[in-house]
């Protein structure tokens, strides 16, 4: 999918009005958190044209005395590549311990140069920027009328974290969890990123937004995705009892030996209906196989 530097306001859909979202097309949505205190930017987008278009939204709500605090939910691109923005203006970005090496490494660094080869027009101006005041566990962000409880869930990767608003019951659940399923950067982080989405669903938050999922989801959501690696967990632990994967198989073929297609592994409804085919398939495989490897390591 081509990316673009179009970004947009989402509808209210009833969530608290000082929570506003922001989607750069179909790939990722984003946040603008306004406090008495703050105008809290959650993700900083693609690059700096779609930061700067996050700021131009801002920019509004820059009143009464508010500062301007940008908070990164993990150092993957479509988070953080428009941080540059906001670092020429001086502003703090927030992001756990890990984040700098992840968004300044090799792998991110690789990634930045086949984009700029690809999309020119799109990612030519990224600069690697990262976060600059940085937590391990835990941070709170004294909004006034509202708290941003910041708290470490890696899994999908190892610096993600999540914000939890108590005064609304809100939780931003960044990539921690997703529709159809977060996928762990790492065989060993699949125990973790299971450990954060039971975290995040023992908050009983009443609304939960999604970098990658709609915004009506809900907190149902990250009950399904629970259910989701429970099923699968315990379909790989049956086939796993009888032997190891055949060689040779394609993705079609080990779900086929697993015997658990994607659509009996998650819920039905109309948005797992229009879940496009690649996680159905090279998507649901790629988690079988890093269950299959996880149980194979025990």
């Amino acid at each position: 999918m081509p990316h673009s530097n179009h970004v947009q306001l989402v509808d209210n859909a009833g969530w608290d009005a000082r929570i506003l979202v922001c989607r750069n097309d179909a790939l990722v949505d984003t946040y603008l958190v306004v406090t008495r205190r703050y105008l809290v930017v959650v993700d900083t987008l693609i690059n700096p044209a779609t930061g700067a278009r996050l700021l131009a939204l801002a920019r509004p709500y820059l009143t009464q005395g508010r500062s301007l605090l940008v908070v990164n939910t993990h150092a993957d691109y479509d988070h953080c590549w428009g941080n540059q923005v906001f670092a020429d203006l001086g502003t703090p970005i927030i992001g756990q311990r890990e984040a700098p090496v992840r968004c300044t490494g090799v792998e991110s660094r690789q990634l930045l140069q086949r984009l700029q080869a690809e999309e020119p027009d799109i990612f030519a101006d990224v600069q690697l920027t990262p976060p600059n005041l940085l937590f391990d566990e835990r941070l709170t962000i004294d909004g006034g009328d509202l708290t941003l409880e910041l708290m470490a869930t890696p899994g999908h990767t190892p610096d993600h974290i999540s914000i939890y608003l108590p005064e609304i019951e809100t939780l931003l659940a960044g990539d921690a969890a997703e529709l159809p399923f977060p996928m762990a950067e790492r065989v060993a982080d699949l125990p973790h990123m299971r450990r954060s989405l039971e975290r995040l669903a023992a908050l009983n938050a009443r609304t939960v937004l999604y970098c990658h999922g709609p915004v009506e989801a809900g907190p149902r959501l990250l009950q399904d995705n629970i259910a989701y690696f429970d099923r699968l967990e315990e379909a790989c632990r049956v086939v796993l009892a009888r032997g190891t994967p055949p060689d040779g198989l394609d993705d079609a073929g080990l779900i086929r030996w697993v015997g658990l297609p994607f659509g009996d592994a998650v819920p039905e409804g109309p948005a797992w209906a229009q879940v496009p085919e690649s996680y159905r398939t090279a998507g649901h495989a790629a988690q079988i196989r890093q269950m299959l490897a996880w149980l194979q390591q025990r």
